[in-house]
């Protein structure tokens, strides 16, 4: 008998899609790293996960929620496919104190953190000939997801020259009868922007006149520490429908749990109208589920987490991104046009004009990890070339350290 080809091959598009992803592209740079060699620690400011510093540790609250959750064997089952009434109930009335509405329990739909909620929304909207509108930059995950999708991605722009705002006209250019959604990252990842009330009541009108809802990814939402104050996008939810993404991971500083939520903020029920609601909750039938320990504590780290944990964590940033845009001044190869004022990241645009042997972000991130053993995120991953994207979530002397590194780097590279 004449041997038989193995019926099963290597899936090229998952590779592509996992080419996207903050992960792999940390990875081949952090490849280049050799801590003997420099004689210098590695300094990771590459992705948002300051809990390896002490000063930003979680709350005891936090910490005592779950062993109280897990002490009580309440929470060993089997959980709902959308959660558990008691945590969307509590974080129902939690996205309630800063809206003019009330959100139900069965407007919220728990998922393993923000990556799956960004996978089930782009399941749930996925159609034939449909396109979605995604910011430039981007947050890398929704890239990748939307690869498995039969959605078209199309691209409007962030404007830097305007801190970080929609370009309105461009996203009214790209949509057509075949746009289901537009994505916005607010507080900004990758660019630390925070949007005002008139802008995002503008966007809630674009998106009405376009006939598309909004997804407002607020996995930031509060970590604020500029002029403007938070303000959630569900807020203008009876212009246009709100999906509204977020996660327990940044503000309270547990980005390993991967607990986050979905929640329908749309007054006017559109949303159960068209049949969404129900979609969702038929893709969280067939997915993962967060840990059923951590949804049986979220009620009691939501209560009673106190404000003064969170205003301490602002402070942190604040200083942080304080320090960052001001000591960025002595670097005259790098520009940071909007200084931080929300999330943990600044965009910094590189002059490569300036540097002799530097290609792109590319090349940059890769010499300066080999030459100083630290890690920043090359801004063509988030779709903006020649830019780099730094978390400014650090102790205040690993960054001082941080920008003595990428000040000497460049010195060394610069044309004389």
């Amino acid at each position: 008998m004449e041997k038989k080809e193995w019926g099963f091959k290597e899936n090229h598009d998952l590779h592509a899609a996992a080419a996207f992803t903050i992960r792999n592209v940390l990875e081949a740079i952090m490849g280049n790293i050799d801590e003997t060699r420099t004689g210098k620690p590695m300094i990771h400011l590459g992705h948002g996960d300051p809990s390896v510093y002490p000063c930003f540790r979680t709350s005891t609250i936090v910490e005592d929620a779950l062993i109280e959750s897990i002490r009580s064997a309440k929470f060993n089952c089997y959980p709902a496919g959308v959660g558990i009434d008691s945590a969307r109930r509590a974080i129902a009335d939690y996205l309630s104190r800063d809206l003019p509405y009330k959100l139900e329990t069965d407007d919220v739909f728990l998922t393993v953190g923000a990556n799956h909620a960004i996978e089930v929304l782009l399941t749930v909207l996925g159609r034939p000939d449909g396109n979605i509108l995604f910011p430039r930059p981007n947050y890398p995950i929704y890239e990748a997801r939307a690869r498995f999708t039969s959605l078209e991605v199309r691209h409007f722009d962030l404007l830097p020259e305007k801190g970080w705002e929609v370009d309105l006209d461009g996203v009214k250019a790209l949509a057509d009868d075949k746009t289901v959604a537009i994505v916005l990252i607010n507080p900004g990842n990758p660019c630390g922007n925070v949007f005002t009330y008139d802008h995002m009541q503008k966007i809630a009108e674009t998106a009405k006149q376009l006939g598309i809802l909004v997804i407002s990814d607020e996995v930031y939402a509060h970590q604020v520490f500029g002029d403007k104050p938070f303000i959630p996008m569900g807020v203008f939810g009876h212009i246009a429908p709100v999906l509204t993404l977020g996660t327990l991971s940044k503000r309270w500083i547990v980005p390993g749990w991967r607990f986050g939520w979905i929640a329908m903020t749309d007054p006017a029920g559109i949303l159960k109208q068209t049949g969404i609601a129900g979609c969702l909750k038929s893709c969280l039938t067939i997915t993962a589920d967060p840990p059923t320990v951590i949804q049986g504590a979220i009620p009691h780290v939501i209560e009673n987490t106190s404000e003064s944990f969170f205003l301490n964590i602002n402070k942190l940033l604040k200083d942080a991104a304080d320090l960052f845009y001001e000591r960025l001044k002595d670097i005259p190869l790098l520009t940071c046009p909007h200084k931080p004022e929300g999330s943990m990241f600044a965009m910094v645009k590189l002059n490569l004009s300036a540097f002799y042997d530097v290609v792109d972000d590319t090349d940059f991130c890769m010499k300066l990890a080999k030459e100083e053993s630290m890690v920043l995120f090359p801004g063509d991953a988030v779709c903006l070339k020649n830019w780099v994207r730094v978390s400014i979530a650090a102790d205040q002397a690993v960054l001082e350290d941080a920008i003595g590194r990428v000040k000497a780097f460049c010195s060394r590279h610069a044309k004389h």
